[in-house]
């Protein structure tokens, strides 16, 4: 797989992948668990996928308990992105290589997206990055 197979997918909340006539469903969480194992060959984390983007919460604690056995870095390739509000995770990304520099690639609403890592950035007034 490469980055390019993850443009066709579409957003649904809680989605691992399924695919549905052809086409890859995929949330926030799903997207960054499956670019890591698929693209970058890293481990398949857990799918957490009866947490859903309105439980805030849950979201929180599920990304607390999947990056607390990973070390805080700098960005890289392959490093998952938590965004927050304040004490809340409120959305999840991946650090991806595209012509040798560094980008947010993220599931939203309207689809996958990727942008040079600032850009990505500008949006959460605060960001963590970890990697195993």
């Amino acid at each position: 797989m490469t980055l390019n197979d993850y443009f066709s997918a579409v957003y649904l909340d809680g989605g691992r992948g399924e695919v549905v006539d052809g086409i890859q469903r995929l949330d926030c969480w799903g997207l960054v668990r499956a670019v890591r194992h698929e693209v970058y060959g890293l481990p398949l984390l857990p799918s957490w996928g009866h947490v859903r983007h309105t439980m805030a919460r849950e979201f929180t604690k599920a990304a607390h308990e999947c990056t607390g056995a990973m070390v805080p870095c700098e960005p890289r390739v392959g490093a998952i992105v938590c965004l927050w509000r304040g004490a809340i995770c409120v959305h999840v990304g991946l650090v991806v290589d595209v012509d040798g520099r560094l980008h947010g690639m993220e599931m939203l609403q309207t689809g996958v997206s990727v942008k040079p890592l600032n850009k990505f950035l500008e949006r959460y007034p605060k960001a963590s990055f970890h990697f195993d």
